[in-house]
């Protein structure tokens, strides 16, 4: 209809109007062009609604909410819970959007790298360069204990720089493991010697201290124990008679992560350790352990006949309660014997803090953004700007914050940086 058409014609005009003081306050223009637009968008307002009504009534929304822009029309207007107005949106009337201003120069190294990181998301000598007037050798002189060499060349040949919260994180002692053998096996004159030296000393000084074995929880089933572990054990806790040493043997199978003890059942009924002290006569100390190193609480259960002819396997309560006593027990005798022997300790003391205490945790400082685009009356916490640089430069991120923490305004803020920087 004709007024269908007037409608959609005249909220056109106040969307157009509209991205235009978007783009002014983005762009930077002066305060005058600003103001402008903006008594432009409230004479466009102010006619259409006096003929229309309001942008989000029900005939303006039949008319147009089709086009993806209806949504910034609707923000316009502050409207009351039964959908009044209450007023107009700050665009009429200020700059809702801080624009984002290049920095085309800085004295010092420190202020050249905070730029850069803001910037372009990583340590860019080349940029740093650009903004101080100082060569490459003298920013990382400036900057030594900061930013570290990273020594995986890029495809130009040319080695990248990064910063100490990402060289100093991370598994640094299998870091601290690569760059010592490279030290190692470099003459005393070679190029870049003193950048790897201060990637060792940096990072002996970023190790995790060692747990020792009191600090150290080890339970029946963890895999990074070896399967020789386990048989020694199960031989000096179970004392199996000699001929059945060899044959009674524990693997673990890494492609399905499952445990499994040959010829478990072939112990006799006389054997004591095997049906007594650490088995019953329905399951034996060496079912049960494999149960146990399948983390599988052990079961007994009894078959009966229904009437009509059909078996059934029924829950023995009391045999069960008997055999998880017993497995108990083992658990407790693994638990005492495996720190036991002084060399056993260690080695596996050693191994589990290679393989599990190794990691040092990022801690991210997002105090260099400056979120260009972001309205003025925002102003983030220092928790928040960390989680915006955790998700800029750490890749996946939890953000686990407790409610009201403000988790919203960290995506949405993530969201339009990693779209500025091309992330």
């Amino acid at each position: 209809s004709v007024t269908a058409e007037n409608r959609i014609r005249g909220m056109i005009a106040i969307r157009d109007c509209a991205r235009r003081v978007i783009e002014y306050q983005t762009e930077g223009y002066p305060d005058s062009d600003i103001q402008k637009e903006q008594a432009e968008l409230n004479r466009l307002y102010d006619d259409y609604t006096k003929k229309y009504g309001l942008l989000s009534s029900r005939g303006n929304s039949l008319a147009f909410r089709d086009d993806s822009s209806y949504p910034l029309l609707c923000s316009l207007e502050v409207l009351d819970e039964e959908g009044n107005l209450v007023r107009k949106a700050d665009m009429f009337t200020k700059r809702t959007i801080r624009p984002h201003v290049a920095v085309a120069s800085v004295d010092t190294a420190s202020e050249a790298l905070a730029v850069s990181i803001s910037e372009k998301a990583r340590v860019d000598m080349e940029y740093m360069s650009s903004l101080t007037g100082k060569t490459e050798q003298e920013l990382a002189s400036d900057l030594r204990g900061v930013i570290y060499m990273d020594f995986n060349r890029k495809p130009d040949g040319s080695y990248t720089w990064r910063t100490a919260d990402d060289v100093l994180s991370g598994n640094v002692r299998e870091k601290l493991a690569y760059y010592q053998r490279a030290l190692d096996l470099l003459p005393e004159d070679a190029n870049h010697r003193n950048e790897i030296a201060d990637n060792v000393a940096a990072l002996k000084t970023a190790q995790l201290k060692d747990l020792d074995a009191s600090e150290i929880e080890v339970r029946l089933g963890a895999t990074w124990i070896g399967k020789s572990y386990i048989q020694q054990f199960m031989v000096e806790t179970f004392e199996p008679p000699y001929y059945l040493r060899r044959t009674i043997e524990v693997n673990y199978s890494p492609f399905s992560a499952e445990w499994n003890i040959t010829e478990k059942s072939q112990p006799s009924y006389s054997d004591v350790n095997a049906y007594m002290t650490y088995g019953t006569d329905r399951a034996n100390a060496y079912k049960i352990l494999e149960d146990t190193l399948n983390l599988r609480d052990v079961r007994i259960y009894d078959t009966v006949t229904d009437p009509d002819g059909k078996e059934r396997r029924v829950l023995n309560s009391k045999e069960t309660t008997l055999a998880q006593q017993k497995q108990q027990a083992i658990k407790d005798a693994f638990r005492d014997w495996i720190w036991r022997d002084p060399h056993r300790r260690e080695t596996l003391s050693t191994k589990y803090n290679e393989l599990f205490n190794s990691t040092r945790p990022r801690e991210y400082d997002g105090s260099h953004i400056r979120f260009g685009g972001m309205n003025p009356d925002i102003t983030l916490r220092e928790h928040q700007r960390n989680a915006i640089a955790h998700v800029l430069y750490g890749g996946n991120t939890l953000l686990a914050h407790e409610v009201g923490a403000g988790k919203t305004f960290e995506m949405a803020a993530s969201a339009m940086e990693s779209k500025r920087l091309g992330l």
